[in-house]
């Protein structure tokens, strides 16, 4: 039996080969050729920008200033988020930008594991701490014309990368909103009100669980602060916020 599961995995180290020289892996962000699959290019990996402490304690936007250690940033200090903790590896800025557009409306989905180890470092510790992890849903009509939610594909690879329990359908998106771009803080937050609700399926699973919440860009945070109040309403214990991307400036 030993000898027959040698020869297996012998023979898929060669598969594994043999498909590495006829279809090698490439760079996500310059299609270059690269060692894994996942894999950044040097050049690529200088245009992105890692966010590294000190950050906000909250909503975690990076902060320009080396003393701001375990300090909130003020949009947080005016209005609390209802999450508990934001994290997210990189900025969005052009870099990164183009390979979430690519991933979310390019049908890029391999691109999932590019991103899954970024997100597992910078979100160690709300990994760590979370019970289950569930994805920002989209509309059914939204869902329709993408045929895939970008969001429950990182919640998925995330939940197997990480041996944690991923609810896809956890939050139901109720009505369809908006785009957002443009709108003041309120407006967005008047946009999503009322907008999720958790799946009756899960609704005894909450009461007292960490939730970790997942989508791919942190923009304004209207988004993120409905589904963790919807969430933390039928009883969740802390719902923290994993994304790729953060975005810092207003025009974005």
């Amino acid at each position: 039996m030993q000898s027959n599961l040698k020869q297996n995995q012998g023979f898929t180290s060669l598969l594994t080969a043999a498909l590495d020289v006829l279809l090698p892996p490439r760079c996500a962000g310059t299609g270059e050729v690269v060692d894994t699959p996942g894999m950044i290019s040097p050049a690529f990996w200088g245009e992105l920008g890692f966010i590294e402490a000190p950050f906000c304690t909250a909503c975690g936007t990076p902060f320009g200033f080396e003393n701001a250690l375990g300090m909130m940033c003020a949009a947080c200090m005016e209005y609390e988020p209802d999450f508990d903790r934001a994290r997210a590896p990189v900025v969005y800025n052009d870099a990164s930008r183009q390979l979430i557009l690519d991933f979310k409306h390019g049908d890029k989905m391999h691109f999932v594991h590019t991103f899954i180890p970024w997100m597992v470092r910078a979100g160690a510790e709300l990994i760590e701490e979370a019970d289950m992890i569930i994805p920002v849903p989209l509309h059914a009509r939204r869902l329709w014309k993408r045929r895939y939610n970008q969001s429950a594909v990182l919640a998925e690879e995330l939940g197997k990368r990480c041996g944690k329990q991923h609810l896809p359908d956890g939050l139901l998106r109720m009505r369809a909103t908006v785009p957002q771009k443009g709108m003041s803080r309120k407006e967005r937050r008047d946009n999503v009100k009322g907008a999720f609700a958790v799946n009756g399926r899960y609704l005894t699973a909450l009461p007292g669980k960490n939730i970790l919440l997942v989508d791919d860009v942190y923009t304004s945070g209207a988004t993120l602060n409905e589904c963790a109040k919807t969430l933390k309403k039928h009883g969740a214990a802390k719902v923290s916020v994993l994304t790729i991307a953060r975005v810092t400036r207003e025009e974005f």
